[in-house]
């Protein structure tokens, strides 16, 4: 909020690089890739190795001070460019502005009336930063000889960023111009701030963030100041580590995915005007018309003039929030902790309950959640707890008996119990489970909201102390709940009253709103199949960080590490799908945009 630009332009012979001789710059980089490179530290030990490279990335930064240069003006003084350049270029601009929202910051406000499901913004593919657009950039040579480059797409989207900021003549400036000066990524908190997010959900993959950024760093350093392919790259004299950070940030809080030009794949894009708008509880109402090579939004209710213009980024627990964009949003309808579960191989009944669990399309290990909602579980959860705590003649029942394959169908209905015995057990499995997540955490609620009352707190230990209250609360009424499960299938048994009799006719489907097919016929929302070699099948304990420790995400929509393995979006959604919304042109395919990655500078919500 009326920072000025970080955009950085050349500033060659000045500064730090008077300072510090290329030789000792190339030792201490070195130095940080080797240790970024390094075996992964054994559990316990990721805290004193993020230290350790934290040093070393600090080391760095205090040799490169002065490295860069400003633009001068404060972001607001090219939003009036930003929006020239967007109707010169054919985008849609006539039914909003960019305007400030005091804790939200910079947003979307109507300047006239829309109603619900309005086409209101349009954005050209001319507009938009992508990988195509990068491969077809001054860093084309480069991306054609590097594999990192073409197996991590939201790396070449932080570099494609890079260039064209320091090229006084790209198309892109009017854009760029008006991008954050930082952001609130954990990527910028200090380490006392990211200490209040230990035993919290998300520090393992804070901690991964950071290593991976500053290894990717460490690695293009390199790459820039030594491959005869980087020799034209406008950022051999000035690529400090803020700058990588501050070009990760920004396509880990906007990047999306969008078709290819022919439809053929997705791509990664960088969308401008539309990441101005901040999150609200909702529905996806953002898709792209291949007709018209557009990316095109709809408006999510009817809107006044002068109110903000919001868009729901998808759903994300407050967890992938901060660790990707940045802030913590208080009404997040879709909140939730993660929980490993798993059945024991050198359990007796092993085989039985795999079997039964494959059947339903659940694996006999994986993560699920816990959920804010009432109830907290999923069908699918419910339907892992009831196989978890069957006897051998239930497990039989549900492999051999009458109506087995039918009756696999009704394990996630909490209408048709297993029996009485069967829900006390797993009520209170989970009310357990649940309390003794509760006790790694360091601090109680109370001391949580306590500490938030401070008024010298900073913003990033705002952000990181409610994160770690949310987690609690949602864990405390998953103990509250069970315990009330428990007690009532406790009152059932003792009154001897008869279990529900299962018919033929009752293959059930799922409760969630939005199954309409039998559990055996859907995809285990929760799973995670990127941990499942990582899950520990030889017994269910307590995870004191109940985090996916093999998750490494660096940037929000594509997560890879550096050697190109890629994991599963966070949060699961899928990205591109046919879109729902088609009212104003029956015969336009649209297809569907997540809108999961936009703007960030975050308070309570977004703030840009």
């Amino acid at each position: 909020m009326g920072k000025k630009s970080r955009v950085k332009t050349q500033k060659s012979g000045t500064g730090a690089t008077a300072a510090v001789s290329p030789k000792e710059m190339m030792n201490l980089i070195s130095e940080l890739l080797q240790k970024c490179s390094s075996a992964a530290p054994s559990p316990g030990k990721e805290w004193e190795e993020y230290v350790q490279i934290r040093a070393l990335v600090e080391k760095i930064r205090k040799k490169q001070k002065g490295m860069s240069v400003s633009f001068e003006g404060t972001r607001e003084d090219f939003f009036s460019e930003l929006m020239t350049w967007g109707a010169e270029c054919g985008a849609s601009c006539d039914g909003f502005e960019i305007s400030n929202f005091a804790d939200e910051g910079y947003g979307l406000k109507a300047a006239r009336d829309i109603k619900a499901e309005e086409l209101f913004l349009w954005i050209p593919r001319k507009m938009l930063m992508t990988v195509e657009s990068a491969k077809n950039s001054v860093l084309g040579l480069l991306y054609s000889q590097d594999r990192i480059l073409q197996a991590m797409g939201n790396v070449t989207l932080a570099l494609h960023l890079l260039c064209e900021r320091a090229n006084p003549s790209s198309p892109w400036l009017p854009y760029i111009k008006t991008l954050p000066a930082d952001y609130d990524t954990p990527l910028y908190f200090e380490e006392e701030e990211v200490r209040h997010l230990l035993a919290t959900q998300a520090i393992q993959d804070v901690l991964s963030q950071y290593k991976n950024t500053a290894r990717q760093y460490a690695y293009f350093y390199k790459v820039i100041h030594t491959h005869p392919n980087a020799s034209k790259l406008p950022l051999k004299d000035a690529f400090t580590f803020d700058d990588y950070r501050w070009a990760v940030s920004s396509v880990m809080t906007r990047q999306n995915q969008i078709p290819t030009a022919d439809g053929s794949r997705v791509t990664l894009a960088l969308i401008p005007l539309w990441d101005m708008s901040n999150h609200t509880n909702g529905l996806i109402t953002t898709g792209y018309n291949l007709e018209d090579d557009r990316c095109e939004c709809v408006a999510l209710k009817d809107y006044k003039e002068g109110e903000q213009i919001y868009i729901f980024y998808g759903t994300r627990s407050n967890a992938e929030f901060v660790i990707h964009n940045g802030f913590f949003f208080e009404d997040n309808a879709h909140d939730r902790v993660k929980i490993k579960l798993g059945v024991s191989k050198s359990e007796r009944l092993y085989a039985m309950k795999a079997e039964v669990l494959a059947r339903a399309g659940i694996p006999a290990s994986s993560i699920f959640a816990l959920h804010c909602s009432e109830p907290p579980i999923s069908a699918q959860l419910l339907a892992f707890l009831r196989v978890f705590c069957m006897t051998e003649e239930e497990l039989r029942d549900y492999l051999v008996g009458d109506h087995a394959i039918n009756k696999i169908f009704t394990l996630g209905n909490t209408e048709i119990p297993v029996s009485w015995e069967n829900e006390i057990k797993l009520w209170t499995f989970l009310e357990t489970r649940a309390a003794l997540l509760l006790k790694t955490y360091k601090t109680s609620s109370e001391e949580d909201r306590s500490m938030l009352e401070k008024p010298d707190l900073s913003l990033h230990s705002r952000i990181a102390i409610k994160l770690r209250l949310a987690e609690k609360e949602i864990l405390e009424r998953a103990v509250s709940c069970c315990r009330a499960k428990r007690l009532h299938f406790q009152k059932q048994l003792d009154e001897g009253t008869p279990l529900p009799l299962y018919e033929e006719s009752d293959i059930a489907l799922l409760e969630n709103a939005d199954a309409k097919l039998p559990i055996i016929l859907r995809k285990l929302e929760e799973e995670d199949e990127s941990v499942q070699e990582e899950m520990n099948l030889a017994q269910i304990k307590p995870d004191a960080a109940c985090v996916d420790s093999s998750k490494t995400p660096v940037l929000n929509s594509q997560c890879k590490d550096l050697n190109g393995t890629q994991e599963d979006p966070p949060g699961g959604d899928a990205v591109v799908k046919e879109s729902k919304v088609e009212k104003h042109d029956p015969s336009t395919k649209r297809t569907e945009v997540a809108s999961l990655v936009l703007p960030v500078k975050g308070g309570s919500k977004v703030r840009k």
